[in-house]
């Protein structure tokens, strides 16, 4: 188990510090360091490395008693009176630090470290979450173990290994789960918080209609992401199917950031119009007890705008509604879009199929991966819910998984 996560963590690590530069490295072996002072900004050289610093940033960072409270890591400096035009008095590196002296004689001092870790040069470089981007080839060939019930309910390390397969690839799975909707629940709460929605907290689905979504059917589902027509659609999705007396049925899963970059390559500007366009969709149901009318907008592909790194493939074929937010000049550029990016998703060697079966629950990045359904004849039922991004990503954290 161990051997492949640490295969697939050297990769990952070695294309972060090819990407970052050796930044951090750098910075943290080369001691000397020298700058220049512009009219409102610094320019520090350390670890072979010019990083712009601007004299407000300088002041409103300062990790100072008086301006900074470490022991909840938050401001007390109100940075709407810091004069916009401040300059420091005196600067100065001593001893691994750069120190300010600004007007009427407050000093900081930040280590040359942090300012090469918290730079824009340096963010610009390194992701914000190092992920294995992958097809069904790469996958299966990384041979990415399943979580085992028993241990993962009370040992850390084995949730720490789940939750680090499930950082690199976007999805993880926990196998030998009691087939209840009670034994989902509580494995889900082992990671982290179940996100309440329109669904409920918990839901048991079958193919009975009973909700205004093809979900509740045994017709296929083509790739998608789910609750699109939410402004934040849910970071988490978890499957458990706890019934299969079915034929067909099989889970369709898709790397939709593998495929985003494939059309990255091929046509960026196409690439920069899905990122740059936002379009609606939307959840429209009256069905027995249900009023829902829900409606999100936002562009098909969410890059960070400081390193154009994706963070959310919002995509679904069959929520996506009346296109009336891009100007009539760009609709047939967006269509065109649209195509070369389903042709990508769309891909047979993109395709990873996976029988869900009791006792097997799997965790989805939805903002991330794709999934999809075969269509079936017979019972099949899943329980399942959305968890809480923040929640899972905090907890990660806790485990030094993330920055």
């Amino acid at each position: 188990m161990f051997s492949t996560l640490n295969r697939g963590l050297r990769a990952v690590l070695k294309q972060t510090q090819a990407l970052a530069g050796n930044w951090i490295q750098n910075s943290q072996t080369r001691a000397c360091a020298t700058f220049q002072l512009h009219k409102d900004h610094l320019v520090l050289n350390y670890g072979g490395a010019g990083m712009h610093f601007n004299y407000v940033w300088l002041r409103d960072h300062c990790r100072s008693e008086s301006s900074y409270n470490s022991k909840t890591n938050q401001r007390n400096l109100d940075t709407a009176t810091i004069d916009l035009q401040i300059r420091p008095e005196k600067t100065s590196v001593e001893d691994g630090h750069l120190v300010l002296t600004w007007p009427g004689g407050h000093v900081t001092k930040y280590s040359l470290s942090w300012l090469a870790e918290n730079s824009y040069e340096a963010r610009k470089q390194n992701p914000v979450q190092p992920r294995i981007l992958w097809n069904a080839d790469i996958y299966n060939k990384a041979n990415v173990p399943a979580a085992k019930w028993d241990k993962f309910m009370s040992c850390d390390e084995e949730l720490k290994t789940f939750l680090q397969n499930y950082l690199l690839y976007g999805f993880a799975f926990v196998e030998g789960v009691p087939a209840t909707l009670e034994a989902t629940e509580a494995v889900t709460q082992r990671v982290s918080l179940i996100r309440e929605t329109t669904y409920g907290k918990m839901w048991s689905l079958i193919a009975d209609f009973s909700r205004g979504d093809t979900a509740y059917s045994t017709l296929a589902l083509d790739r998608h992401i789910d609750t699109t027509y939410f402004y934040e659609p849910c970071g988490i999705q978890v499957f458990h199917c706890i019934q299969h007396n079915a034929t067909g049925g099989r889970t369709l899963l898709v790397d939709g950031f593998y495929a985003a970059e494939q059309l990255r390559q091929k046509s960026p500007e196409n690439f920069e119009l899905l990122s740059r366009l936002s379009i609606p969709h939307e959840y429209a149901e009256n069905t027995g007890t249900h009023r829902n009318h829900m409606i999100g907008i936002g562009p098909l592909l969410n890059v960070y705008p400081w390193n154009n790194e994706m963070y959310l493939i919002r995509y679904n074929n069959s929520d996506r509604t009346v296109i009336n937010t891009i100007p009539h000049d760009l609709v047939q550029k967006w269509y065109t879009a649209h195509r070369e990016l389903t042709t990508e998703l769309r891909r047979p060697e993109n395709e990873l199929w996976v029988k869900l079966t009791p006792g097997k629950v799997i965790f989805i990045d939805n903002w991330r991966v794709m999934h999809g359904r075969e269509s079936f004849t017979g019972v099949r039922q899943l329980c399942g819910c959305y968890m809480t991004r923040d929640d899972v990503l905090s907890k990660a954290r806790g485990f030094g998984l993330l920055a």
